[in-house]
């Protein structure tokens, strides 16, 4: 029987494989119970172009004296941090990767924060 994790993985794999033939620059996400993590890798040598997490100082300072990085409002803080950073290092149009997780709550707040900053997908 397969974890939790290796289901999720699982279910990840198809869209890599399908964004690799492609080969798309891809947002991919990574979330966790108290972070959501996001990252855009270059589709010909897998090459991190940039990041944003809530694990980052200035994006636990931004969130207040809680410092919450499990919500739909960190989410969309770190959807639009990477999508700035992914423009200015000069990329417009990304594959979305959600890793296996459902396109829902947290990772669809990131998404859609995201596309509002100007990023294409």
């Amino acid at each position: 029987m397969l974890s939790k994790k290796q289901q999720r993985l699982r279910r990840a794999r198809q869209t890599r494989i399908r964004i690799a033939t492609q080969g798309a620059i891809r947002l991919t996400v990574n979330r966790t119970n108290l972070h959501i993590y996001a990252s855009v890798i270059s589709g010909d040598g897998g090459k991190v172009l940039a990041t944003a997490s809530t694990a980052e100082a200035e994006v636990r300072s931004a969130l207040g004296a809680s410092g919450k990085g499990g919500n739909v409002a960190a989410a969309q803080l770190v959807g639009r941090r990477v999508a700035e950073k992914a423009r200015a290092a000069g990329v417009e149009k990304v594959a979305f990767d959600r890793a296996g997780f459902a396109y829902h709550g947290r990772v669809k707040a990131l998404a859609d924060a995201a596309r509002e900053a100007g990023l294409q997908f």
